[in-house]
């Protein structure tokens, strides 16, 4: 939609702490335990909050941000403009997913 990918994540264990310059990032807990997400530098400064499944965040850009310890798969809806690399500025690693792969 208007150049935005809709995309249908599973995680689970620890995210690694990233940013993104150019973008809001969105999301949507769809399933799972409670996503705990924590963020440095936001608007009010640094923080946590808590997300149930139906609810939804938004991570202004610029703002550092990890999802924390999951001990079971969480399924999550991103909405991202195309193109953002899952991983915002952090280095390539595992956890890095090439835009529009299926996994």
């Amino acid at each position: 939609m208007n150049d935005y990918q809709f995309k249908v994540v599973k995680v689970e264990g620890e995210f690694v702490w990233h940013r993104h310059a150019e973008t809001d990032e969105t999301f949507i807990v769809l399933e799972g335990d409670p996503l705990h997400r924590f963020f440095r530098g936001g608007p009010t400064g640094d923080g946590s909050i808590v997300l149930h499944a139906g609810q939804m965040a938004v991570v202004p850009k610029r703002c550092r941000a990890q999802a924390a310890r999951l001990r079971r798969r969480l399924k999550l809806l991103l909405i991202e403009p195309r193109g953002i690399v899952n991983t915002g500025d952090a280095a390539k690693g595992e956890r890095t997913v090439e835009n529009d792969q299926w996994i």
